[in-house]
């Protein structure tokens, strides 16, 4: 077991429940100790026989940065959350955040059910002192420039100062993983003049208007400016921010499948698609959404990423990548001390209004 100093910058490792198995867990696992050299100890939690036999196929049984946590059920993908968290206390999932709860580990990496990950990640490990719900944010990669989605999908309704939050956490989130130290935050509404937008949407605007000095707010945007490299974090609700997300995906999926059906048409397309091979390559590359796969629940006290169920080892390396930047650059504590003074300077300057 690793010590006290090591278990700080430890990562816990959901084996159960992705699409692919825990076989290709264990070698995203595998990829991420071979490049990540600085990675102090990963905690794999799953049945811990099958794990030890897969450890050995990958020649990593007798790695020292690699330790075996038993967890004997799994939470699967329909199950629904509160009710799976309450019969399956044993499952890797559990498991995992209670590993963060109890200082054994620093963050988890899930491919898990996202509904019982964000509800047992905030159930057990409770949001941060002065925010009220937390938000998973994700990276969205565009041309020569990728942008933040915040909330991506963890609260369909929200209040103006939640909104607020959501900035604060983008911007924090934002600096720790993108070499970009002054992010452009833009509130998501449907004009960008102010007083577009509902009320929520001016009280956000007012709130993120006071706490400019801290961050760098832009004001309101539009949806065609998220791809314009207009703004770095784009806020917004989950029920927008989900929404935008799987529309995101449901295009670019069907424009490949377009493309690909085309370009095969004829001979002559044929011939053109050979050429622009290097140019099809460089778009897969820039717009793969594999180099920044977690997307992280801020706001509570851990560090808990989420990726896709269907990732597979490049993926789900991404993913430990992302959860040991975080844990070196002490983003909880960021996030911490961002939230206590945007609400700090929110209440001050509501404070003459109540008199």
């Amino acid at each position: 077991m690793a010590n006290a100093q090591r278990s700080r910058y430890s990562i816990a490792v959901d084996t159960m429940g992705g699409d692919r198995g825990a076989a290709e867990v264990v070698r995203g696992v595998a990829l991420a100790l071979k490049e990540f050299k600085d990675i102090d100890e990963i905690i794999l939690v799953g049945p811990k026989r099958m794990l030890e036999q897969m450890l050995k196929k990958v020649d990593l049984n007798k790695d020292r940065r690699l330790t075996i946590h038993h967890a004997s059920q799994v939470v699967e993908m329909s199950e629904k959350p509160i009710q799976a968290l309450k019969q399956k206390k044993d499952s890797s999932l559990v498991r995992s955040i209670e590993l963060v709860k109890e200082g054994r580990a620093g963050a988890v990496v899930s491919l898990g059910n996202t509904g019982a990950l964000m509800a047992g990640a905030t159930l057990k490990l409770r949001p941060v002192k002065g925010i009220e719900r937390p938000a998973l944010a994700t990276v969205i990669p565009s041309h020569k420039h990728h942008f933040l989605l915040i909330d991506a999908g963890a609260n369909p309704e929200t209040t103006g100062l939640q909104l607020a939050h959501n900035a604060i956490l983008g911007n924090i989130y934002y600096k720790s993983i993108l070499p970009n130290k002054n992010p452009r935050i833009g509130l998501l509404t449907i004009g960008s003049e102010e007083g577009k937008g509902t009320e929520r949407i001016a009280t956000a605007h007012e709130h993120l208007k006071k706490i400019s000095h801290k961050i760098n707010y832009i004001g309101p945007i539009e949806g065609f400016d998220t791809f314009k490299n207009v703004a770095d974090v784009v806020v917004t609700d989950g029920f927008t921010g989900n929404c935008v997300l799987k529309s995101l995906e449901s295009c670019f999926t069907t424009l490949s499948g377009f493309l690909k059906k085309e370009l095969g048409a004829t001979p002559f397309r044929q011939l053109g698609a050979v050429l622009s091979k290097g140019a099809f390559t460089a778009m897969k590359d820039q717009l793969s959404p594999e180099h920044y796969s977690g997307a992280p629940l801020l706001g509570i006290n851990g560090l808990v990423l989420k990726t896709h169920g269907s990732s597979n080892r490049k993926f789900i390396r991404s993913a430990i990548r992302i959860a040991n930047e975080g844990l070196r650059d002490d983003l909880t504590k960021k996030i911490q001390k961002g939230i206590a003074e945007g609400n700090a300077i929110v209440e001050e300057s509501e404070a003459p209004a109540k008199a």
